[in-house]
């Protein structure tokens, strides 16, 4: 029973290594330039005027030991003139302070067999170095995870000034003090690396992983493969899939392989697969977005003001069973999902339809004149706004044809005008409206895009930009 399970979980393992995205996203090297320079900024005010704990111990002089405390350590300076961020192939991310120093103020104690004394002091730091190795992975729900892989740290120096009367006392201790305290904060920088890195998989693991696009669909996010390291970027796979918001089904196909393109000058490259938005028109069309309801249908009439005798030029029969003027409601439904394609610098999505034209009787009955199969064929202009990526529809073309008639044979082709007016001022837009709310991007807040844009190749689009924080 053992063997089989291992087997099993060994099978599912290897499809999801073997599983295509929906979702590629590259993380440059400009990018990290830009996290560190925010990063040491960010660092330099949470650290300023913040309070860490005491530090004890001991330092033996001559004939006597001396017991210390110093306490109420509070940094009022930093400076950070080397630090960097650095992908290493295949490995991770390089962290590197070098130089770094900090001006500090405190409170001390010092006990020894000769006596007791307590004051404040100055602290001069110089000369921190650190340099630390993260992974760059993900964890069982499809988080990103950070962790610390290595990391050395060392201090060549600290000045203190105290302003007490056993100064010349500790002027002769200090060599022996700091020392110790040296070695003590260069043993703290590594483990406060890690609280950091903590900080950020926390922040990482609160990111919702499905979010949900509107009343009709969830997009899901979750990382499906390990992350690729470059020298000059972090590559990473998302599962890109939409659901309808009813029911979490995989759609009944699958997404193809699809490579980005060799560019660095962006912060950020999202590239977004054809398998995305199929699935998304999926979900939609499950989850009912493209159906008009009764009270689309009666508005549509109304706004076209469509009567019985509007349509006897085109169809003379309706007079013979209808004499006096009616009022006409369409029944308009969608009848598969819109397929959508992405080629070089255009998209194109098509649709079916079923158009019932009814008339509503004195009894408020309806009676069925005659059904149409109309497939349209529409681009979608795309933007950007708010990190959400917006689908515009306009028509390019449609073809009809006559389906069921209780009105007799006619062309209907001689329709086209009426159609091609219902469908522009009516059903486009209706479509449109449905589809306002866009998708959300990848983006952690509180980050906003900067400058994106939108490049369509064969199988995807791509997205890219820089980013800035609002903190």
């Amino acid at each position: 029973m053992k063997v089989s399970i291992t087997f099993l979980i060994l099978g599912l393992f290897i499809l999801l290594l073997e599983a295509n995205p929906g979702i590629k996203v590259k993380i440059t090297q400009k990018a990290l330039d830009y996290g560190n320079q925010f990063g040491v900024e960010l660092l330099k005010q949470k650290l300023k005027g913040k309070t860490f704990e005491d530090w004890n111990g001991e330092s033996t002089y001559w004939f006597f030991a001396l017991n210390y405390t110093i306490s109420k350590i509070r940094i009022d300076n930093m400076e950070l003139p080397n630090t960097s961020l650095s992908l290493i192939s295949g490995t991770g991310i390089k962290l590197l302070v070098e130089n770094a120093s900090a001006i500090a103020t405190a409170d001390w104690s010092v006990e020894t067999w000769l006596f007791k004394d307590s004051g404040s002091a100055a602290v001069f730091i110089s000369g921190v170095n650190l340099t630390a190795i993260v992974n760059v992975s993900q964890n069982v729900f499809g988080h990103l995870k950070l962790s610390l892989d290595s990391c050395k740290a060392d201090v060549d120096d600290m000045d203190i000034k105290l302003n007490q009367s056993y100064r010349w006392l500790y002027t002769y201790s200090t060599a022996s003090l700091v020392k110790s305290l040296c070695s003590m904060l260069a043993t703290n920088l590594c483990p406060q690396v890690n609280f950091v890195i903590q900080k950020i998989n926390k922040d990482f693991s609160q990111y919702p992983v499905q979010a949900q696009v509107g009343n009709f669909a969830v997009i899901d996010y979750s990382l499906i493969n390990s992350s690729t390291i470059l020298e000059s970027s972090i590559n990473l796979d998302l599962k890109g899939t939409v659901y309808p918001v009813e029911e979490i089904t995989e759609p009944p196909f699958k997404p193809t392989p699809f490579v980005l393109l060799n560019e660095n000058n962006s912060m950020f490259y999202i590239g977004i697969s054809e398998y995305l938005l199929q699935s998304a028109s999926l979900a939609y069309f499950t989850s009912g977005a493209f159906t008009i309801s009764a009270e689309q249908e009666e508005m549509l009439s109304s706004y076209f003001k469509l009567t019985t005798d509007t349509l006897e030029s085109i169809i003379p029969t309706i007079s013979h069973i209808h004499a006096k003027p009616l009022p006409v409601i369409m029944n308009i439904r969608i009848t598969d999902a819109p397929v959508i394609s992405l080629y070089d610098n255009k998209s194109i999505l098509k649709f079916s339809a079923s158009m019932e034209v009814l008339a509503k009787m004195p009894n408020s009955t309806t009676q069925s004149m005659f059904t149409l199969n109309i497939t349209t064929r529409t681009h979608a202009d795309l933007t950007i706004f708010n990190r959400r990526l917006l689908t515009t529809l306009c028509l390019n073309s449609f073809h009809s044809s006559l389906a069921h008639s209780n009105v007799g044979l006619f062309e209907a082709s001689l329709l086209d005008n009426f159609l091609s007016y219902i469908l522009r001022t009516g059903i486009i837009p209706a479509a449109n409206f449905k589809l306002k709310d866009g998708f959300p991007l990848p983006a952690l807040d509180p980050m906003i895009l900067m400058k994106p844009s939108i490049r369509i190749y064969e199988g995807f689009l791509l997205i890219s930009t820089d980013i800035q924080s609002l903190r």
